[in-house]
């Protein structure tokens, strides 16, 4: 039981430690999700709706 409790504390505080790598070490345009649409604001549909 003693060596599953020791693996779980090193999974967790890998993960803990990806996770603020990740968070604030790390460029966000690796990460970004988001797709941008061009907005055509001076015809009748802008895609903003």
């Amino acid at each position: 039981m003693q060596i599953l409790q020791t693996i779980l504390v090193y999974i967790i505080l890998a993960m803990a430690i990806g996770y603020l790598l990740k968070k604030f070490f790390l460029p966000k345009r690796l990460f970004n999700t988001k797709k941008e649409t061009p907005k055509n604001c001076n015809d009748g549909d802008c895609g903003c709706n």
